[in-house]
C-alpha cells in the first residue's frame, strides 16, 4: 500500500509495450502474455528517449534532469529539492485540487471550472470525461492513481444506464459526456447525475468520450502497472460496447467514422459534419489501445480483436491516403479531373479543384504537411485542427515521415497556428457569409474565438506529446514559456481570441481545470520524458502506407 490511494505495487521484467509494438497479422494467433511491471514506462526510459533525440539531430536538449523521475512526480517535498519549479506549478496544483470532486468520500474527477467571478455555472460546475483527461495524467504522473481509478470505474458504471434522449434510446455503449455529483447535506446522501447529450448544446451525443476513457485505461494502467482494472471482467465488457458500436457495419463505404457535428473538443455547430479528423485519430488511437489490452481468452473476445484487426488496416491506409495533405499532394488536387468513373480514378471523391480555398495555397509550405479536418464526397475541409494533428502523432496514425512533417509545419507557420498563445485549435477562422451559413450565426464562434480559430492552452500537453515523440522538444519549450508569460497572470482562462492569441476570450472562464492540468502535463513531460509512453503508441510495422506521391515526407 502507498500513501496515495493503496494501489499495489507489481514487480516484473516485462512490459506492456510488448503489446502496443505488435505484429496485427500476428496476434489472432498469439497466446496472451500475463504481463506486469514494476515502474511506469521502463521500457522508453529518459536514456533511450536522449539517443532518439540525438538520432534526430536535436542538440539542445538541455532543460532534462539526467537523475530520473523528477520532484513533480514525488509527493514528498524532500523529492521536489532536486530542481526549482516555474513558480506557476504550485499556483496549478493548488488550483487542481480545487476543483476536485467527491463521491461519498471518494475523489472522482475535477469540475471544469472554479470560475468565482461567472454568475452563470451553467455545465461548468460538472466532471467532463474529455475535459478529466489531462487532470487525470497530471495526478497519475504525480503518482496519485486513486482518482484515475474512481473515475474510470464510475463512468463505467454511468455507461451501462439507458439512455434516453427525447424518448430515443441511444446506443447501449454511449459514455456520458458528463456528470455531476449531488450532495444532500440533509439525508447525507450522494447522487450521480449523467449527461448523455440530452442536456448538451445542440443535444449531440459525445463520440469521443468512449475514445477517451479508453485511451485513459491503458494511460492508467502503463503508469501503474495494475493490470487487474483493464482485466476485470466490467472494465472488458466497457471496451467491448465501445468497439461493438463504433465498428458496427451499414451503409457506410468508408472506413472512418460517420458523426454528427458538435459531437468532440468542437462541441457546436462548426462544420465539421461526416468524417472530423479529431475523432477519427481519436477512435484509431482507441482501436489500439483497446488491442493492447482486450482478453481473448473467450469466442467474443477473440472475435472483437479480429474486427479491430481488420478496421485498424483499412482506417490507416485511408487516412494516410486520402485525408494527408502536403504541397505536392496539394498540387496533385489542384490539377484533378473530374466525373472519373471506376476503380481507377484518381480523384475518388470527386474533388472540384476550384473548390480549393484560397488561403490553403499560401498557408501550405514546401516542405511539411498536415491532415485536413474532413472528407467527404466532392468536398475537402482544408482547415488545420490541433487535437487530431496531435493525436495522429501519438497514435501512430501519422507515419514517422508524416509526423516531422506536422512538426516542420507547425514551425514555419509559428504565428498562424501558435501565435502569442498556445495553441490554435483550427485555422483558419470562417468569417462573413461563410460563418453565417457553417456555424448558423453563432455568436461564440465569431472569428478567431472558441473554436473557430481561438487559442485554446489546454492543447499545450498535445502539442508538448507530440514534439517529445518526434524528437523536437525545443518547440514545446518554446510553446510552453510563451504560456508562462500569461495564463497565471490572466486567470488560466478557457480561451484566448484574435489572430495571435493576444485577448483572454471574450466568454472564457477563468480558472478552467483542463488550462491547468494542460499546462501541469506538458511540464512534467517536458521534465521527464518517459512520462510520454503513458500516451503514446509505437508504429506498428505492418501498417505502412502505400503512398509515394509526397516528396516532402522526406526532404
Amino acid at each position: 500500500m502507498d500513501g496515495h490511494g493503496g494501489m499495489r505495487k507489481i514487480s516484473s521484467h516485462a512490459s506492456m509495450a510488448e503489446m502496443d509494438d505488435f505484429d496485427l497479422t500476428r496476434l489472432l494467433d498469439k497466446p496472451r502474455l500475463n504481463i506486469e511491471r514494476q515502474r511506469s514506462f521502463d521500457e522508453r526510459s529518459l536514456s533511450e528517449l536522449s539517443a532518439g533525440f540525438a538520432r534526430a539531430g536535436v542538440d539542445n536538449y538541455d532543460n532534462y534532469s539526467p537523475g530520473g523521475r523528477s520532484g513533480f512526480n514525488t509527493p514528498a517535498s524532500s523529492a521536489r529539492n532536486s530542481f526549482e519549479p516555474h513558480p506557476m506549478v504550485a499556483d496549478a496544483w493548488e488550483s487542481l485540487r480545487k476543483s476536485l470532486v467527491h463521491f461519498r468520500g471518494q475523489p472522482v474527477g475535477t469540475i471544469a471550472a472554479v470560475d468565482h467571478q461567472s454568475e452563470e455555472v451553467l455545465n461548468y460546475d460538472q466532471v467532463f470525461v474529455r475535459d478529466f483527461v489531462p487532470s487525470a495524467l497530471a495526478f497519475l504522473m504525480n503518482g496519485e492513481p486513486e482518482i484515475v481509478r474512481n473515475f474510470l470505474l464510475k463512468t463505467l458504471h454511468l455507461q451501462g444506464w439507458e439512455k434516453r434522449v427525447d424518448r430515443f434510446k441511444l446506443g447501449e455503449g454511449v459514455m456520458p459526456a458528463s456528470f455531476k455529483v449531488l450532495h444532500d447535506a440533509v439525508r447525507k446522501t450522494d447522487t450521480l447525475i449523467a449527461d448523455f447529450g440530452e442536456s448538451a448544446i445542440g443535444r449531440v451525443a459525445p463520440v469521443d468520450s468512449g475514445f477517451w476513457w479508453i485511451i485513459l485505461l491503458r494511460a492508467y494502467t502503463k503508469s501503474t502497472g495494475d493490470l487487474s482494472l483493464s482485466e476485470s471482467d466490467s472494465c472488458q465488457k466497457g471496451m467491448k460496447l465501445i468497439l461493438t458500436l463504433c465498428l458496427s457495419e451499414g451503409f457506410d463505404t468508408f472506413p472512418t467514422l460517420l458523426c454528427a457535428d458538435g459531437c468532440c473538443m468542437i462541441d457546436r455547430r462548426m462544420g465539421v459534419y461526416g468524417y472530423p479528423i479529431e475523432i477519427q485519430a481519436l477512435f484509431f488511437m482507441a482501436l489500439r489501445s483497446a488491442l493492447s489490452m482486450l482478453k481473448q481468452d473467450t469466442a467474443d473476445g477473440k472475435e472483437c480483436v479480429e474486427r479491430v484487426v481488420k478496421r485498424l488496416h483499412a482506417l490507416s491506409f485511408h487516412m494516410r491516403s486520402y485525408f494527408w495533405l502536403d504541397f505536392q499532394q496539394l498540387n496533385d488536387i489542384y490539377r484533378y479531373k473530374t466525373e472519373e468513373y471506376s476503380h481507377t480514378a484518381v480523384n475518388k471523391f470527386n474533388v472540384i479543384p476550384d473548390s480549393i480555398p484560397e488561403w490553403v495555397f499560401d498557408f501550405m509550405p514546401t516542405r511539411g504537411g498536415y491532415f485536413i479536418g474532413n472528407v467527404s464526397p466532392a468536398r475537402m475541409d482544408f482547415r488545420w485542427f490541433a487535437l487530431g494533428n496531435c493525436v495522429a502523432i501519438l497514435s501512430s496514425l501519422a507515419t514517422p515521415e508524416q509526423s516531422m512533417a506536422i512538426m516542420d509545419l507547425i514551425e514555419a507557420r509559428w504565428d498562424e497556428l501558435v501565435g502569442e498563445m498556445p495553441l490554435k485549435i483550427s485555422y483558419p477562422a470562417i468569417e462573413s457569409h461563410e460563418w453565417r451559413i457553417v456555424t448558423g450565426c453563432d455568436p461564440k464562434n465569431t472569428r478567431w474565438s472558441y473554436h473557430n480559430g481561438g487559442s485554446w492552452p489546454v492543447l499545450l500537453w498535445l502539442v508538448t506529446a507530440a514534439c517529445i515523440k518526434t524528437g523536437r522538444p525545443q518547440i514545446a519549450r518554446r510553446a510552453i514559456e510563451l504560456a508562462e508569460s500569461r495564463l497565471l497572470k490572466d486567470g488560466w482562462p478557457e480561451y484566448y481570441d484574435g489572430k495571435l492569441g493576444r485577448y483572454v476570450g471574450k466568454q472564457a472562464r477563468k480558472y478552467q481545470t483542463w488550462s491547468i492540468a494542460g499546462y501541469l502535463v506538458a511540464k512534467m513531460m517536458l521534465e521527464d520524458p518517459s512520462h510520454l509512453g503513458m500516451i503514446s503508441l509505437e508504429e506498428d510495422k505492418q501498417m505502412k502506407p502505400v503512398i509515394k506521391r509526397s516528396s516532402s515526407w522526406t526532404c
